[in-house]
């Protein structure tokens, strides 16, 4: 028996092959959607989570809405308790008073008396009290913080610059900062405030308003922290002190600033030129130099100042005012600073030395140009001679010498001057004032340096020589004019007649034969010289003074050349005939 073939086994390979691909096809693609399946699923649960962050996020919102308005709640709570309180104290005063109603024959309590009854009645309701300072409160809430000043907790933090704070509403008012939310304007200058009654402040500015007094003086001030600030003048407390030298403040901030002095601290630093301050106000006042802005002008001379204090300083030149003054010596000045400065010469203070010749300045800007003569530096050049200066002041001053500027005026001769100084000393020859004397001979001068000049007579102390001849001076002046011999320099030049000089002075002299100018003039006989010396030596014949005496026959002469040329007789060798004659000429002159 023939067996036949299943038709089905008898397939094409090549059927079977392909059908293998579409059964691996179909089963990428239900792979496929397995993915597709779990991606949306995790999708799903990806929303399903941002959803729950959501409402935890909104949870939370009003979780710190509720506690804002649970702290407000509380805070209206102490308000509504603490006008509760008010009103049963007055209620209490009330029943005081009726309780202690004045009978008709009774003698009344007085108004104290009242009151001491009701305080004490109001101190038993107050259980509330402090255990570390004693102090008492109504409710427990304004005795917890109240607490917090002992324990420094401050549970509100700024969650930008982590600041911390005790209460909500001060950690509110601090987020202005950050926010720049300024609600409160002022309608007449457009400044904005964080608080209100930082505007109530402010608007004092424009009414004027300053319901402060001191009971002492009778100043007033727009603040109260003001007048408390002020009556530490009076009372001269000084609660803050600097445990390093000891110095006291009457303000807290001002022993802050103090401090940096110690630690060196700069915190204010400029963006231009890299100074640094230890103030803001410092750091913007230099900045003016910078953008070279005067805002506040002098409506008598024009001059301009960065700041409001520098103006009302220099307005005091124009009235005259010198509001401190020394009481020792009754003299004034319009700033304290100057005071200061004079006052170290009572007390001989000079806390500022040198460290290289032991020298001590009371001033350390003295000390700085003092120190220009052991570097040599001279910063300061003249572009027309080439002298130079260690500060610029002194540059100024000598400028003046080419401009022939002479702003300082004698109203009494009318001499001109290149600096106030050398007018203030010209004034001693009008009043004769001489304040400095010389302690060994008891000499007077018009000022310090002409003592100081003179002092070395008595010292014999030359200690400069010129190097080419070997002479010896008491001063370096003397020394750098007397080496002008042996150079030939003679700098200073008369365009009248083109003779030269070796001093500015000598020119200046010189020239008076060419003006005929004779300033100095004779208060007996009114002759006119032009020198100050040849008014001195005229002077004498009409009061007979002769200073310079012989110290082998006593001869006495009005002027020094006389007495030089007198010693001749004694110091050189004559004949005896001729030695005879002129000791008789002495005994002749001593007669006289």
């Amino acid at each position: 028996m023939k067996h036949t073939e299943d038709p089905e086994e008898q397939r094409d390979p090549m059927e079977e092959s392909k059908e293998s691909e579409e059964m691996r096809e179909v089963k990428e693609e239900s792979e496929e959607l397995r993915e597709v399946k779990e991606e949306s699923e995790e999708l799903r649960e990806v929303k399903e989570e941002s959803e729950e962050l959501r409402e935890v996020k909104e949870e939370s919102e009003e979780l710190r809405e509720v506690k804002e308005e649970s702290e407000e709640l509380r805070e209206v709570k102490e308000e509504s308790e603490e006008l509760r309180e008010v009103k049963e104290e007055s209620e209490e005063l009330r029943e005081v008073k009726e309780e202690h109603h004045v009978q008709p024959g009774e003698k009344p309590l007085s108004r104290s008396k009242t009151k001491n009854i009701f305080f004490k009645k109001r101190r038993a309701n107050k259980s509330c009290t402090c255990t570390q300072c004693g102090k008492s409160f109504t409710t427990k809430p304004c005795l917890a913080r109240h607490m917090m000043i002992h324990t420094g907790e401050k549970p509100f933090s700024c969650d930008q610059c982590g600041k911390s704070f005790s209460q909500s509403t001060h950690l509110n008012y601090h987020m202005m900062i950050h926010t720049g939310v300024k609600p409160f304007s002022c309608d007449q200058c457009g400044n904005s405030f964080t608080h209100k009654r930082y505007l109530e402040r402010h608007m004092m500015i424009h009414t004027g308003e300053k319901p402060f007094s001191c009971d002492q003086c009778g100043k007033s001030f727009s603040q109260s922290t003001h007048l408390n600030y002020h009556m530490m003048i009076h009372t001269g407390e000084k609660p803050f002190s600097c445990d390093q030298c000891g110095k006291s403040f009457s303000r807290s901030t001002h022993l802050n600033v103090h401090m940096m002095i110690h630690t060196g601290e700069k915190p204010f630093s400029c963006d231009q030129c890299g100074k640094s301050f230890s103030q803001s106000t410092h750091l913007n006042y230099h900045m003016m130099i910078h953008t070279g802005e005067k805002p506040f002008s002098c409506d008598r001379c024009g001059n301009s100042f960065t700041c409001k204090r520098n103006l009302e300083i220099h307005m005091r030149t124009h009235t005259g005012e010198k509001p401190f003054s020394c009481d020792q010596c009754g003299k004034s000045f319009s700033r304290s600073t100057h005071l200061n400065y004079h006052m170290m010469i009572h007390t001989g203070e000079k806390p500022f030395s040198c460290d290289q010749c032991g020298k001590s300045f009371s001033r350390s800007s003295s000390l700085n140009d003092h120190m220009m003569i052991h570097t040599g530096e001279k910063p300061f050049s003249c572009d027309q001679c080439g002298n130079s200066f260690t500060c610029k002041r002194n540059l100024e001053i000598h400028m003046r010498t080419h401009t022939g500027e002479k702003p300082f005026s004698c109203d009494q001769c009318g001499n001109s001057f290149t600096c106030k100084r050398n007018l203030e000393i010209h004034m001693r020859t009008h009043t004769g004032e001489k304040p400095f004397s010389c302690d060994q001979c008891g000499k007077t001068f018009l000022c310090a340096s002409a003592l100081k000049i003179h002092l070395t007579v008595h010292m014999k102390e030359k200690p400069h020589s010129c190097s080419v001849c070997g002479k010896r001076f008491s001063r370096l002046h003397n020394l750098h004019r007397h080496e002008k011999t042996h150079t030939g320099v003679r700098e200073y030049m008369c365009f009248e007649c083109e003779k030269t000089f070796t001093r500015a002075s000598d020119l200046k002299l010189h020239q008076r034969i060419h003006t005929g100018e004779k300033p100095y003039k004779c208060s007996h006989c009114d002759k006119r010289f032009n020198q100050s010396e040849h008014l001195k030596t005229h002077e004498r014949i009409h009061t007979g003074e002769k200073p310079h005496t012989c110290d082998q026959c006593g001869t006495s002469f009005s002027i020094k050349s006389a007495l030089k040329r007198h010693m001749k007789i004694h110091t050189v060798e004559k004949p005896l005939k001729h030695s005879l004659r002129s000791r008789d000429v002495c005994d002749r002159l001593q007669s006289r």
